[in-house]
């Protein structure tokens, strides 16, 4: 009887993946997994699991591939939790948990002693499963928590600052700037304190709304319903202080239609956006895209130095509330099919046609 098992350089093709899925080939487990839309999960190709469906497939090099993407082991299949590469991904996520739970910030030595790796090897580790160094995942880690524990009206200013992990006022108030964007309690009181001028024009695009605060550009914003763009940034910044804008900025909003109607003349404003460092390393490289080119989001990943983390970087580009001017329309999917424009696919698609032929 021929044998399934395939040599490693037939792994390289979906089809021929597929194929070794079919065949239940348990060799194929050393060089790749599947995962299923559908359920979330991803198996070994040896796995018992019932088979699905082909248009539900996708294919990872390796099982820290498929997590990064927002997929989880398939747990009833003892391969699946055993595999070295799992056993990686699960001391990634022990020392996540270990940051998360720490009221001081564990040094690199000490998660690297913990993980049994050296400081340099843990390290890259670290960053190949998460999209992030240890020290910028906890920095996200304290950010998130300031924020929740700002949101919370019986736990103060000062209690929230202690909780998120800053051993003193002054720590905190030297990084408080570039965690939140804004003081404090401007934050806790949802942007009390700040003013922000917009304005609504009309595009071929349909309705645009442009905000700026003290910093820079904080929203561009695209539907068909002018009424509706301003509740979503009100939305934004329930407490800030919204101000029409003035002739003054009204030129502002003008530049940016000129450049959705005309993308040849470019477009170079100041920006005020927030994110996580992940989003903001995403957001980066949006910008580093030339006009009328296109790149996947596994090129994101790449170029961010996190080249598993592709389902990371497609949310980063939806979390994206400046439209254009960062020009997350020019991310598509690997085959170059069009995909996931929070402003809606006909939009972007019209974009990349615009900057295609200027």
């Amino acid at each position: 009887m021929p044998s399934t098992v395939q040599d490693s350089a037939d792994y390289t093709t979906d089809d021929a993946r597929w194929r070794a899925v079919q065949a239940r080939d348990r060799d194929a487990a050393r060089h790749f997994v599947y995962a299923v839309r559908t359920t979330g999960v991803y198996c070994h190709p040896g796995s018992p699991a019932r088979l699905p469906k082909r248009e539900n497939v996708e294919f990872f090099d390796s099982p820290a591939a498929a997590e990064a993407a927002g997929y989880r082991a398939n747990r009833r299949s003892k391969g699946d939790r055993t595999d070295p590469a799992i056993g990686r991904a699960a001391l990634v996520a022990q020392a996540c948990r270990r940051i998360e739970a720490s009221e001081t910030e564990p040094s690199l030595d000490e998660l690297a002693t913990q993980a049994r790796m050296s400081p340099f090897h843990f390290h890259r580790v670290f960053k190949a499963e998460t999209g992030l160094t240890p020290k910028a995942y906890a920095s996200a880690h304290r950010a998130r928590k300031l924020r929740q524990k700002l949101g919370a009206a019986d736990v103060s200013v000062t209690e929230a600052i202690y909780d998120a992990g800053f051993g003193s006022n002054s720590r905190f108030y030297e990084a408080s700037d570039r965690l939140l964007g804004m003081r404090a309690r401007d934050y806790r009181a949802g942007g009390a304190g700040m003013t922000i001028r917009f304005a609504v024009g009309q595009c071929s695009l349909g309705a645009i709304l442009v905000a700026q605060s003290q910093r820079g550009i904080c929203a561009i914003l695209l539907d068909d319903d002018p009424d509706a763009l301003i509740r979503e940034l009100e939305d934004q910044f329930p407490k800030a202080q919204l101000i029409g804008g003035d002739a003054k900025f009204e030129r502002l909003v003008a530049e940016v239609v000129g450049f959705i109607e005309s993308p040849s003349i470019g477009l170079n404003l100041p920006l005020d956006v927030r994110g996580t460092a992940f989003q903001e390393r995403v957001w980066q490289a949006l910008l580093e895209i030339p006009p009328g080119t296109t790149a996947s989001y596994a090129d994101v990943a790449q170029r961010i130095g996190a080249p598993k983390a592709v389902r990371a970087v497609a949310q980063a580009c939806g979390a994206n509330r400046v439209a254009v001017a960062i020009p997350c329309h020019r991310v598509v999917r690997r085959d170059g099919d069009i995909s996931g424009y929070r402003w809606g696919l006909e939009r972007k698609r019209e974009l990349l046609r615009r900057e295609a032929e200027s």
